[in-house]
């Protein structure tokens, strides 16, 4: 994605991430050090680039038949809105236009980054500080992504999994619980490692599979106790207590295969516990305190998702394991023992 600016200034001429200036008015902008784009008379034949104000539907109708004749469509807008730009986005997609859009603030700079998450070709901003760093903010964001679905291996390598057998299950009580709520569908085989020690985590199942008695909640994973660690997209751990909005978790299958989603909400509640405590192969144990209810599954060795309610001693689950300490959230050297 392409940064443009609106104009030129003073913090624009300190930035090496700005490919063009765009000139829609008038004014001066001859120390520009950028090429300048001029498309004040609503075109510019030279670079093939066409510009339309959007202000109902009939200027989305002439921007939308400029697709696929003109190498570029800048779009500006009487008062910005999405809808109009991933139209535009949808109909580009596959043909030889590219879109820029003019957007004035920081939250318009990321929808129209990742608008039908592809997004638009450049975005344009007036050159303040403030956008300018949001915009290249955004640009990185995006060059980000393109890598992580390019080399996905080398992005969230597998999790090394192991096999561990439940040592015992018993009633622990009343506690609060998280449910993590994901601002993504998670499939079938699919969860999060969660554990109440950072060196020994369980895959806990996402709320996918079918109850008759509650709907599926195909976003979510009922982690249990807020005391516990989870996994986190870099591999770093933190408290299910700590998680916020926006956070990157790890979500894992029962392969190994990992990949990361953002946190939407978590929801806490004050619910009866069931302490799962298991061992690995090498003896090492580990626990997990989950909410006790029927939809709440751990993953065992066939891969298939078991309720803790069905949990007996000498069921084999799927874990994973740790040998260094953590220090807020960080691997380290040092030794630590959690019981």
């Amino acid at each position: 994605m392409e940064i443009w600016t609106l104009g030129w200034s003073e913090a624009a001429s300190s930035r090496e991430s700005i490919a063009r200036c765009l000139r829609l008015s008038d004014e001066s902008i001859a120390d520009a050090s950028v090429t300048v784009l001029d498309v004040r008379d609503g075109h510019n034949e030279a670079t093939g680039t066409a510009h339309v104000h959007i202000a109902s539907e009939d200027q989305q109708q002439k921007a939308l038949a400029h697709v696929g004749l003109v190498d570029w469509v800048v779009l500006t807008f009487e008062d910005w809105s999405m809808i109009p730009v991933e139209n535009v986005v949808a109909a580009a997609q596959g043909s030889p236009t590219k879109i820029a859009a003019v957007v004035e603030t920081p939250q318009s700079i990321a929808g129209a980054a990742y608008a039908l998450e592809t997004g638009v070709d450049a975005v344009v901003v007036p050159p303040t500080e403030a956008l300018l760093d949001a915009a290249e903010a955004m640009r990185s964001s995006r060059l980000e992504r393109v890598v992580d679905e390019a080399h996905p291996e080398s992005s969230h390598p597998q999790s090394v999994l192991e096999m561990s057998t439940v040592v015992e299950v018993t009633s622990f009580g009343l506690g609060d619980r998280v449910c993590v709520d994901l601002a993504g569908l998670l499939a079938p085989g699919e969860g999060m490692l969660v554990g109440s020690t950072a060196a020994q985590l369980a895959l806990i199942h996402g709320e996918t599979v079918p109850s008759a008695f509650v709907p599926t909640r195909p976003f979510r994973v009922n982690a249990g106790a807020v005391h516990q660690y989870v996994l986190l997209a870099d591999q770093s751990t933190c408290y299910l207590s700590e998680l916020k909005s926006g956070d990157e978790v790890m979500i894992t299958d029962a392969e190994g295969n990992n990949r990361c989603l953002r946190v939407g909400r978590l929801k806490i509640e004050r619910r009866p516990l069931i302490s799962v405590l298991f061992s690995n192969q090498k003896g090492q144990e580990g626990r997990v305190l989950l909410q006790n209810a029927e939809t709440v599954r751990v993953v065992d060795a066939r891969g298939t998702p078991v309720s803790v309610t069905a949990l007996e001693t000498g069921m084999r689950l799927i874990s994973w394991s740790d040998a260094s300490g953590r220090h807020v959230g960080q691997p380290i050297e040092s030794e630590v023992t959690e019981h």
